[in-house]
C-alpha cells in the first residue's frame, strides 16, 4: 500500500466489530452531549451496518439528545424496501435509540437534483460538525452514494465546495440517489469506514493504491487530512 493508506483495524468477526464500534460511538455521543448538550450521528444504509445498528440501539446514552441523519439515500419513498430511511427506522431507531431525532433526505421534489437544496436544509437541525459519520465501501470504490461515473461526481468531490447534498446515479442499481458531498461528509469529528469480507478488502487495497479519485471516490475520504478516518475490517 502507498503512504496515504490507513491501516485497518481487523476484527475476528462482524459481531465483535459491531460490539466494539457501537461502544465507541456511544462514548463519543455521550461525550458530545456532556460537552455541548446534543450529539449527531450520520449513517449509511446497506447490509453492512445492520448488526452495528442492532448494537447501537441498546447503548445506554441519552438518545433524546442525539440526532441521527443519513449520508445518502435512494430516491424512493421511505416505505420502499430499498430506502435507507426505512432501514434506519426499522433497525436503529428502536429500543433505547427510539428516543433519537431523525433527519431524512427524501422529500417531495421530482428528482434528487431538484430536491438537493431542500434535503440539505433539513441538516440545519443536525449538530455540526457531525460527531460520528459511519460510511461503507462499495465494490466499485464508492462511498455514501458518490459513484464512479455519476454526472455530478466531479462537483461532489470538490473539497472547496460548500457542504451540501447532490443528486447522484447508481450505475449497477439504476436508482437516482441523493448523497452528502465530500465537504459535508468531512464536516465530522470522526469518520468510520466499515468493511466486511475479502472482496471489500481487495477493493480497499486497490483504493489505497495510486489512481484517480473519481475512479474510486472513497479515495477522497482516505487521502484527506481534515478529519480522522478509521477503517474497520472483518473477513
Amino acid at each position: 500500500m502507498s503512504s496515504f493508506a490507513i491501516e485497518p483495524k481487523r476484527y475476528p468477526s462482524m459481531d465483535t466489530l459491531c460490539r466494539d464500534v457501537a461502544s465507541g460511538i456511544a462514548a463519543d455521543l455521550a461525550r458530545a452531549i456532556a460537552e455541548r448538550g446534543t450529539a449527531s450521528l450520520v449513517v449509511s444504509g446497506g447490509r453492512t451496518p445492520i448488526k452495528l445498528f442492532e448494537q447501537l440501539r441498546i447503548q445506554a446514552i441519552d438518545w433524546s439528545r442525539v440526532c441521527v441523519a443519513l449520508a445518502d439515500e435512494r430516491w424512493v419513498e421511505p416505505s420502499d424496501p430499498g430506502s435507507n430511511e426505512k432501514l434506519v427506522r426499522d433497525v436503529l431507531l428502536k429500543e433505547k435509540a427510539a428516543a433519537a431525532r431523525f433527519a431524512g433526505l427524501k422529500n417531495a421534489a421530482p428528482s434528487p437534483d431538484l430536491g438537493a437544496v431542500s434535503a440539505w436544509e433539513t441538516f440545519a437541525r443536525v449538530p455540526r460538525p457531525f460527531d460520528v459519520t459511519v460510511l461503507g465501501l462499495g465494490d466499485d470504490g464508492h462511498t455514501a452514494s458518490l459513484f464512479p461515473g455519476s454526472p455530478n461526481l466531479h462537483s461532489a468531490l470538490n473539497p472547496e465546495a460548500s457542504a451540501g447534498c447532490v443528486g447522484m446515479w447508481a450505475p449497477v442499481e439504476p436508482h437516482p440517489r441523493l448523497s452528502l458531498n465530500l465537504s459535508a461528509l468531512l464536516d465530522s469529528r470522526r469518520v468510520l469506514i466499515l468493511i466486511e469480507g475479502e472482496t471489500k478488502w481487495r477493493t480497499y487495497t486497490t483504493a489505497s493504491g495510486s489512481g484517480g479519485i473519481e475512479e474510486m471516490p472513497v479515495r477522497a475520504v482516505l487521502r484527506q487530512k481534515r478529519v480522522p478516518v478509521e477503517v474497520l475490517w472483518t473477513p
